[in-house]
């Protein structure tokens, strides 16, 4: 990534950011992704729409530099630096895709929040898309390291999503198994066929279900090295006593000396990093989801009021996001 001047850091990231959003909402972002060489024909059969059309888009990419040659006639693959970009328009996918329908539709929001919620809903899937872009650079190698060091044999993940994160750390190492847990059968079925294009389906375990069901039904926790949630929990918390009842079951559930990685957001993080991008997370969730954060020592004490006995707090991972690491 080379910005040669500081005037032009916003237009690079603008037009990167929207191409890379054409190419997720056209369904060829999976294809760039994987780091392969491709053709057009490849994204034809992937997206269904017409080579021509699909020409004209590489063309773009390339011309932007995000796709260098693949090394024959009509192939080509992501830049060197395509990730990079990917990483960093993560956070202009999040703020201005995935969260239009509340900056769109802001004085409803600001005049009847209740009645806007309803009418007014983000889409999961550009949710999604945008929080990998992010997360794949910030918080997943956290959690990632803290696995690894537990040598943590049964993993289990909350709100998993397509389950990127969990099968990746399969793939690592073939004696580990997993439960993917979320409520999204769109997100299960993603994570099903990906699993099985991994290899690893015979490994991992995918349940439709909610976490606050874990309440009653703790059967896909029990035996876990670690459980891990990626900001799933502060949905959680809009029932205090919901959440509070989550993080016991998780607590009981455990093996001995297992642990709860949490990766999870703060109200308004202060350091200097963070700071404007802290805010508008902690403002939308506060004004727009009803969801109010809490900080940093807030979030320690609801684990160690659940039975934990030792609380870490890491702070270096994206601005405004927290990893709690809370032993049994």
């Amino acid at each position: 990534m080379n910005l040669d001047s500081a005037r032009e850091v916003g237009a690079d990231f603008a037009a990167v950011a929207a191409l890379l959003q054409i190419g997720a909402e056209i369904g060829v972002d999976q294809v760039l992704d994987s780091g392969r060489t491709f053709s057009v024909a490849d994204l034809a059969e992937v997206t269904g729409l017409s080579q021509d059309r699909l020409r004209d888009y590489v063309y773009a990419l390339s011309a932007a530099g995000l796709l260098a040659d693949g090394g024959g006639n009509d192939l080509y693959r992501a830049s060197d630096d395509y990730a990079d970009w990917r990483h960093e328009v993560g956070y202009l996918s999040w703020a201005l895709t995935a969260n239009s329908p509340f900056l769109q539709n802001a004085r409803a929001f600001l005049s009847d929040s209740k009645s806007a919620a309803d009418a007014y809903r983000r889409d999961g899937r550009r949710v999604a898309v945008s929080s990998r872009w992010i997360g794949d650079r910030t918080f997943y190698p956290a959690v990632v390291e803290q696995v690894v060091a537990a040598d943590a044999k049964r993993v289990v993940d909350l709100g998993a999503g397509a389950a990127g994160l969990l099968i990746d750390l399969l793939v690592q190492d073939d004696r580990r198994s997993g439960v993917a847990l979320d409520l999204s059968p769109a997100a299960c079925a993603a994570a099903r066929e990906a699993a099985g294009r991994a290899g690893v389906d015979d490994r991992l375990q995918v349940i439709e279900r909610s976490v606050e069901s874990l309440v009653t039904d703790p059967s896909p926790l029990e035996g876990a090295d670690v459980i891990q949630a990626c900001f799933v929990m502060h949905d959680v918390l809009q029932d205090e006593s919901v959440f509070e009842d989550v993080l016991r079951t998780c607590h009981k559930a455990l093996a001995p000396g297992g642990v709860l990685a949490v990766v999870d957001a703060v109200s308004y993080g202060q350091e200097a990093r963070e700071r404007k991008f802290s805010a508008l997370f902690t403002y939308l969730h506060s004004n727009f989801m009803r969801i109010n954060l809490p900080t940093a020592d807030q979030w320690v004490e609801k684990f160690r009021s659940a039975g934990f006995s030792n609380v870490d707090c890491v702070s270096q991972i994206m601005p405004g996001g927290r990893l709690f690491l809370a032993t049994k």
